[in-house]
Order: C-alpha cells, then sequence, then structure tokens
C-alpha cells in the first residue's frame, strides 16, 4: 500500500502528528577507503522529528530536509571507520524489493552522536523517496511509526489504529512491549525492585509503630488497670488504643502528603538535575533537567499504605489490652 497515504490518513483519523513513515535494509557503505555493512532507514524529514531523537542527536552538519534528496546521516562510530566527514560521498550497494541490484551515491550532510556504540555504528538515515526511488520501493514502507501523547493511552491508540486498517489488509499493529520484551522485562524487574524496597520501607515504618504502641500500653497499665476497675471494658480500651493510632496516623498522612506535595510542586516548576549528568543526558539526547509531576495518587498513595501499616501494626497491643487483670494492672509502677 501506498505508506505516505496511510500515515496521512492516520494523522487525520487519529488527530496526532507525530506518525511517521519508515523503510529500512541491510546494505554495504562504501567510502574510498573502506566498506562496512549497515542498516539503512528511509525516514520522512518532515516528521523524522516528532517521532525520534536522532534528528536532535546530529553534532556536525544537519539533518536531511529534501524526501527526495540523495543525502545521508551516519553515526560518529561510522564517519570514524568509514574515514568520512560532512560533504563526502558514500556509496550504498545492496538489493532492491524485487531481487535486482540497488546502488546510489549519497552525500553526508549530517553525523550525529547518540552515546550508544552499537547505534552510531550500525545505522544511517537518508530520506524516504531517495530510499524508495534507489531500492525500488515504490511508494511502499515497512513501518509507520506513531508516538502517542502519553504512555498511559497506547492501548488506546492501537485499537483505534487497528479498526482505521482495511478488514482485509495484512498490516498488524505492534505496541513499544511487543516489540522490545527485553525493555518490558527490564522495566518490570527495576518495577519489582522498586516495590520490595518500598515494602520493607512500610514494614519498618509498621515495626516503628508497634513497639511505640506497645511501649504506650506497657507504661499506662497502671492507668489501665484503674479505668478497667470502674467498669470500662478490654474492648472499649482496645478500641481507644486503636483510635489513638489512628488519629496520629492521619495526621501524619495529611502533614506527609502536604509536605510531599509542596517540595513536588516546587521541582515541578523549577526542575532538578544530578550533579555531573548534564553531559551524559546530552549524549542521550534528554533534558538536563528533569520535572517531576504530582497527582492525587502519587500524593496519598504511600502515605495511606503507611496509614494502613499503622492501624494493623496497632491490633496487638490492642488486643493484648483483653489479657489485662484489673488487680495487676493497678499493681504495675
Amino acid at each position: 500500500p501506498d505508506a505516505n497515504r496511510l500515515a496521512e490518513d492516520l494523522r487525520e483519523q487519529l488527530d496526532l502528528q507525530a506518525i511517521t513513515v519508515r523503510a529500512s535494509t541491510f546494505s554495504l557503505i562504501s567510502s574510498e577507503e573502506r566498506t562496512y555493512g549497515v542498516q539503512i532507514f528511509g525516514v520522512d524529514p518532515a516528521h523524522e522529528a516528532l517521532v525520534s531523537t536522532i534528528p536532535g542527536l546530529v553534532k556536525k552538519g544537519r539533518f536531511p530536509t529534501d524526501t527526495n534528496a540523495a543525502e545521508i546521516v551516519i553515526g560518529t562510530v561510522l564517519a570514524r571507520n568509514l574515514r568520512v566527514g560532512i560533504g563526502d560521498e558514500l556509496t550504498l550497494l545492496g538489493s532492491g524489493r524485487d531481487g535486482s541490484f540497488a546502488a546510489a551515491v549519497a552525500d553526508v550532510v549530517g553525523i550525529f552522536d547518540s552515546g550508544v556504540a552499537d547505534i552510531d555504528r550500525s545505522i544511517a538515515e537518508i530520506p524516504l523517496a531517495f530510499f524508495q526511488d534507489v531500492f525500488f520501493m515504490q511508494e511502499a514502507g515497512h513501518m509507520v511509526v506513531i508516538t502517542t501523547p502519553d504512555l498511559m493511552v497506547i492501548d488506546e491508540y492501537a485499537e483505534k489504529t487497528e479498526a482505521l486498517l482495511p478488514a482485509d489488509s495484512e498490516l498488524v499493529v505492534h505496541d513499544w512491549m511487543a516489540l522490545q520484551p527485553g525493555l518490558k522485562q527490564a522495566i518490570q524487574a527495576d518495577l519489582s525492585s522498586a516495590f520490595f524496597m518500598y515494602g520493607v520501607l512500610v514494614i519498618l515504618v509498621a515495626f516503628s509503630v508497634l513497639n511505640t504502641q506497645l511501649m504506650s500500653v506497657l507504661e499506662r497499665t497502671h492507668e489501665f488497670g484503674v479505668v478497667m476497675a470502674l467498669g470500662l471494658t478490654p474492648g472499649r480500651l482496645g478500641r481507644l488504643v486503636i483510635m489513638e493510632t489512628a488519629m496520629l496516623g492521619f495526621a501524619g498522612l495529611l502533614i506527609g502528603a502536604l509536605i510531599g506535595g509542596l517540595v513536588t510542586l516546587y521541582f515541578t516548576y523549577n526542575g532538578f538535575s544530578y550533579p555531573g549528568m548534564d553531559e551524559m543526558a546530552a549524549n542521550f539526547n534528554l533534558p538536563d533537567r528533569f520535572y517531576p509531576k504530582a497527582t492525587l495518587l502519587t500524593l496519598f498513595l504511600g502515605p495511606a499504605v503507611v496509614f494502613i501499616g499503622s492501624i494493623l501494626s496497632a491490633l496487638y497491643p490492642a488486643l493484648r489490652l483483653h489479657w489485662l487483670h484489673p488487680v495487676e494492672a493497678m499493681r504495675a509502677l
């Protein structure tokens, strides 16, 4: 199918501009002195910057602007291996879509530095129309790349995209998790370790509250014995202990959420940076400052979990009052 027409239809139907066409192949690329095998991508210069960071990583020269121009952008490692610079010519040798021999000459107009040696060594990009002409692709492409406004709406856009495809189409929709399962597993492993550390923190807080409440009950054993002798039942006394813990925990929840919200709000507008990370962030086309976002869920989830843990930890001191005898308790000092 006409890849450009499909991409344009998706932009209109999805009301999203971050959609572009790509074509790819493996090819030999030669300078006057050396030859290397690389993966060549045909990209749409008008939309590639909306879905990829490579156009923003060009350190020398520029990214192509004319989709028909015989121009090429290569990585710093590949440029060093080929011993070429801006303005030099490279010869592309490969196979066309129909199995025929494909060859072309392109001028180096840009050199990018992603900070990842494997990418800088093995990736080259040329304008899409030039790619289609060299490799006899006609109007076809290999993929249409869509970048959604937010990570949480990927499934929604995937369903909409599938619904827009013709019923007899052989095209399939894959999200990033299907394309990069290793990355998904790495993120899940990181989240698992984070939740483990968070669980350890909650347990430590719960035991701290348990120790505090248990000591509070033990220190007031004489007073508890007196009020029990006056007719207060152990059940009501236990509920008072739990209520005391709940009130203290709720006050801590509000204070913690308020302070956390104010701190997050400050960094939301001013951002924060890691000392010494500016150069590394620039290599990966990342901002030198990070701006966190706060929602009601992120503000209250942590304090709420700690609050629930505090209530549960107060159950043992409260239940211990059921085993307390008034006469023995009044003898305690």
